[in-house]
Parts: structure tokens; sequence; C-alpha cells
């Protein structure tokens, strides 16, 4: 997909591995994207653990590669992914692409034995940074997991790297640890203390974690039998990279708002605060203390928040373009109909309340009712996050919540006493990640466009009342 063609000088490609999707962009300096190719990320079966496919994705990658290098002038790439997602390598990246052990996909289930091993050594919440989430969840689970299988091949292996770092090796064949991958509910990082987490040393890990290096850090140039292979016009230098979320946040902070709550929406709803006190992060409801790209302690808030929305809207869904109105809202707030959380497996910030969601009161009679039930829960969901993590001035919203109009208007009615904005751009990951160039030469705040809600057309106090009434039945 081109997005834009009027472009010169040296440009920036960013390699995004989500969970579902793999993303190669080229963007400018300053964030703007101007073409993207897509690649379904792949998955195979196996013994004891479902795993991803390395090899295809790395094949990929170079054949795109070489593709937008033809078209494009690209410097520098970035590599970025989605946390709990970690590879033990050998010390060569041309054997089998340096992996010593698949890649374990994270929505694996784990065996009791694993389970209760890993909990048993997994240390004090302050020091893993997040409560124990569901499935393979958790870079060092994994790891322990691969220990208890494989322990031969754990011993004999060079590193273990957090998946946009193995990226930066397998490109670079430079080794280096980052901040908020290691923050990204991995369980090896104490993010207060800015130091490896308590079970690296006990399990006599260290050996295995390169030197941490910033997200900026230039690694060097492409390898040469890569770049040989892609036949790139010119020289590609290859960054350290970092996770999804927190570049997204960094878009943000590069922009001068450094104060920001930002609320990410999509498969998860995501806060992230950098004015969270840490002792408000709360293992029982599922919050995480993450890092920005310069080490600093981030409030995380998590609720898999488009899976819940999924479930409110039902499988008839597909193709419908209805969208949610505030009349079709206050009819069901009339009404008292109300959505309660948790419709799937994970607890969010609701604990006990995982399997138990619900639809109360009269039940949704159209699609336009469930579809605006849908965001209304969502809206809700939302400003629990925001809550949680203490936020009192600016909230910013992006994702995939917003191209419904009418959730960014039900959270700012649902805070009128503090200013909340919006972001419709839906390359928040990509732009944040092409930032990181500039990093250190940076004169200026990055441009970056936000807009205002709005106005809910709805009564305001009706809304208000039914949030509260909400939050009071969403307590098991």
């Amino acid at each position: 997909m081109s997005l834009s063609t009027s472009v010169s000088g040296p440009l920036t490609a960013v390699f995004d591995t989500g969970k579902t999707n793999i993303k190669l962009s080229v963007a400018t300096v300053d964030g703007q994207i101007v073409e993207t190719l897509s690649f379904a990320n792949p998955t195979l079966q196996g013994q004891p653990w479902q795993y991803h496919d390395l090899r295809t994705i790395a094949s990929w990658l170079l054949k795109s590669l070489a593709e937008l290098s033809r078209r494009h002038d690209i410097a520098t790439l970035i590599p970025v992914a989605h946390g709990a997602a970690g590879v033990l390598v050998v010390d060569d990246p041309d054997r089998n692409g340096g992996v010593a052990l698949p890649m374990i996909d994270y929505e694996q289930d784990l065996p009791l034995s694993i389970r209760e091993g890993y909990a048993a050594i997994a240390g004090s919440f302050h020091d893993r940074g997040s409560a124990m989430m569901l499935q393979a969840t958790h870079q060092a689970r994994q790891l322990y997991w691969q220990e208890q299988v494989a322990p031969r091949a754990v011993a004999d292996a060079r590193w273990y790297l957090c998946l946009p770092q193995y990226w930066a090796w397998y490109l670079s064949g430079k080794a280096v640890s980052e901040y908020t991958m290691l923050s990204a509910q991995s369980h090896l990082w104490n993010a207060v203390e800015q130091r490896f987490a308590d079970i690296v040393d006990k399990r006599d890990w260290r050996r295995l974690m390169p030197p941490i290096a910033p997200a900026w850090h230039r690694l060097g140039p492409l390898r040469a039998p890569l770049a040989k292979a892609i036949d790139a016009p010119r020289e590609i230098d290859i960054l350290v990279g970092g996770h999804d979320s927190s570049l997204n946040l960094y878009r943000y902070h590069a922009a001068g708002l450094t104060d920001v709550c930002l609320v990410s929406t999509g498969t998860w709803i995501v806060g992230m605060s950098t004015e969270t006190p840490t002792e408000n992060v709360d293992e029982q409801r599922g919050m995480a203390l993450n890092s920005d790209v310069t080490g600093r302690v981030v409030g995380g808030a998590l609720i898999m928040g488009g899976r819940e929305y999924a479930q409110v809207l039902g499988d008839d869904a597909c193709g419908n373009d209805v969208s949610a109105d505030a009349a079709v809202c206050q009819r069901l707030i009339a009404r008292d109909t109300m959505a309660l959380p948790s419709f799937g497996d994970d607890d969010g910030l609701f604990p006990g309340s995982a399997r138990r969601g619900a639809i109360t009161g009269p039940p949704p009679e159209t699609f336009a009712e469930r579809k605006t039930l849908a965001v209304l829960y969502s809206a809700l969901l939302t400003i629990e996050c925001i809550d949680a993590l203490g936020a009192r001035d600016l909230v910013v919203l992006d994702g995939t919540a917003l191209t419904d109009p009418l959730f960014a208007t039900l959270v700012a009615t649902l805070r009128p006493d503090s200013q909340t904005l919006y972001n419709l751009e839906s390359y928040g990951v990509a732009a944040g990640a092409a930032l990181l160039t500039e990093h250190e030469t940076r004169q200026e705040p990055a441009p970056i466009t936000l807009e205002s809600p709005s106005p809910y057309t709805g009564d305001a106090d009706a809304l208000r009342a039914y949030a509260e009434r909400w939050k009071h039945r969403s307590r098991p």
C-alpha cells in the first residue's frame, strides 16, 4: 500500500512483527509513512509448543526489503515487535537463522508443570514488573520452559534475544538487549531499579543477556551476505528497535508531550503513562511496570479490549458499516442495558471476572444497538485504564476504536474536567520507530496531528451516572 510518493532524501524502513500481521513500512525521518507491505505472521504446530516460522519471515523480509529498496532511498532499518516474544540463538545468524530452539507462540497453552514450576521461582511483582498473564506470556517463563524441555540447547546457546533485537542481530550481526522490550512483561527486567530481575542470576541466565543499548542506537550496516542478496543500491544501517506500544508512546514524547497518558486500542487496550506512581501499579488488576526508550518507568494498564468488543458485537458484524449513534446510546442508558466484563479468559482490570462477561438489562434489539453497546463498553474499559493509571491531565487516544467517532466522544464526556484528544493516523508504531533515527539530533518537536472529540449530543449526566453504575457492577 502506497500512502505518499512526494518524498525525497534518505528514508527509514520499519519492520513491525505483530502477533498476527507483519509489516515493512518506508517512512520519512519525521514519521510520515510512504509505503507499506504486509504479510500474515505464520505459526507452525509442533511439539512441545506452537512456534513462529522465523525462516519464512526472514525470507519475506529480505524479498520485501529488496523490492522497496528499488523504489525508495532506504538508509536505515528499525525492527519493532509485540511483547512476550523472544528467541534463543546460537552464535551464527547464518545457521538456520541462528535459532537454537523454535520461538514459542505466547498464545500457546502451558503444561501444568511449567506453570506451577515457574510460579515458584518468578519472584516478586516489583521485581518482574507484571502479574502472571495467560498462556505462554513472559519471556522468562518461555526460557524456563525451554530449559526444562531442552537443557542442552539452552546450555549451548549464545544469547536470548527479545524479538526486535533478534531481527537486529540477524540483520547486523550485533547482539544487544533493550529497555522497552525487556520491560514488556518479559519478567527478565526490574524496570523500577533498571536492572535484570533476580531470576536472571538465579537461573544463570545472565550469560545469555547481551549488553543493553537504547532503541535508537546504530548497530552497523546490513550484513554483507544479506546486502548482496537484496542488491541494495546503498548501505542500510540497522538500529536496535523496540516494543511496538512503547515506540508508539515515543512518538508522542518526540512531539513534546512527555506527560501524556496514551491509550492505544486494538486487540488490546493499552494505557501507558510516565506520571503513574509505581505504588499505584496493582498486580491484582493486571497492571504493569514498563519502560520508555530511555529506561524511565512507565505505568501500564492492559485490557484485551478488542476481543471484548468483538464478543459484544457478535458474529453477524462482518461487513456491516453501521456506526454507533448517540441517540441509540441514550436508549441503551435509559433501559440500563450493560455489557459487563469479562467475556474472554483474561480478567483485565477486573479480578475474578474472566469468562463471566454478560449483557444485563434488556438485550440489544437491533444491530445498531449492539454496535453502540460495544462502542460504549469499549469507552468504559478505556476509562477504567485511565483511572487505574491515575491520569488527571492530558489523555490521547489512538488505534482502531477511533474508526467509530462516538468512542472518543464518550471517553471525553466521561472526563469532563480534563483534556482528551485523539489521533486518527493508523501507523503510530511505524511513525514512532522512524522518529528514532533523529533522536539524538532533533532540535524541534516532531509533528503530530491531534483532534478534539465532538460534543456528546445525549444527556451527559445520565451517561456519567450509567458509568458509575457500570463500575460498581463490574466488580464480581
